[in-house]
């Protein structure tokens, strides 16, 4: 009755943990990964307007009278690049993060200590009726000690990406700063690969043919990752998981 019991609750919160993950896997079958509409990305329930600290404000400069040239422009007519909402700026993203971290330690210790009472109080008479096979009052107490130790570690990673990604500026800060949210989908076959960013950028950091470089970005969340086949067969049971979750060793 008891292992009835058992295996019931198992499975019921087996269910609940994977039901729906299991059910979404359930709808998809023989079929590729459905991929996200073109929507607003402010209209998103999570999107939040970024707010940093920003300088005092000053005074804008007056265009010079009679003159067709605008400061701070790179062509003649018009500034091709990113400068107000809904403007598209291609952000280059090339990502080689390489470490490689080796630690040696090595420890080894020796002790030896050693204690006697040769002559105390004048009972130095009397050991021989406490310890009748014989006591040497110098050598009362004697302990050595030798321990030692020794660690290797080594931790190598190599990781790199690369990739173009057409961003919309979505928010213009008070000191001129574009706020920048970008996404890409690519399908192939029944795997899908969804790349996200966003970022704060200057307008002065962006290029002539209007790009800007992933490592101008100031709190930039770079997110690349896949769902589909492939990615379902890489990804542990639920049960591994909640083993590994909870078991101590």
């Amino acid at each position: 009755m008891r292992k009835t019991a058992l295996f019931a609750a198992l499975s019921v919160t087996g269910a609940l943990l994977s039901g729906c993950g299991t059910a979404e896997r359930l709808s998809r079958i023989g079929r590729a990964p459905d991929m996200a509409p073109i929507a607003d990305p402010t209209r998103d329930p999570n999107y939040r307007p970024v707010s940093m600290p920003m300088p005092a404000p000053q005074d804008a400069r007056n265009l010079s009278a009679n003159s067709l040239w605008r400061p701070g422009s790179r062509t003649f007519l018009r500034d091709q690049r990113a400068s107000a909402v809904g403007d598209i700026i291609t952000i280059l993203v090339s990502i080689r993060d390489q470490a490689e971290l080796q630690n040696t330690s090595e420890r080894s210790r020796e002790n030896s200590e050693s204690m006697g009472i040769p002559r105390i109080l004048g009972l130095d008479s009397s050991y021989a009726r406490f310890f009748p096979q014989g006591f040497d009052p110098s050598r009362m107490i004697e302990a050595n000690s030798n321990n030692g130790s020794q660690g290797t570690g080594r931790i190598r990673r190599n990781e790199a990406v690369t990739m173009r990604v057409a961003g919309t500026v979505t928010q213009v800060l008070p000191n001129g700063n574009l706020v920048v949210t970008g996404r890409q989908q690519v399908r192939v076959n029944h795997e899908m690969r969804d790349m996200q960013l966003t970022g704060i950028i200057r307008p002065q950091d962006i290029a002539s043919d209007n790009t800007v470089q992933h490592d101008r970005l100031a709190e930039a969340r770079i997110s690349y990752g896949g769902r589909g086949t492939v990615s379902d067969v890489q990804q542990p049971r639920y049960g591994q998981q909640i083993l590994d979750a909870i078991l101590p060793f």
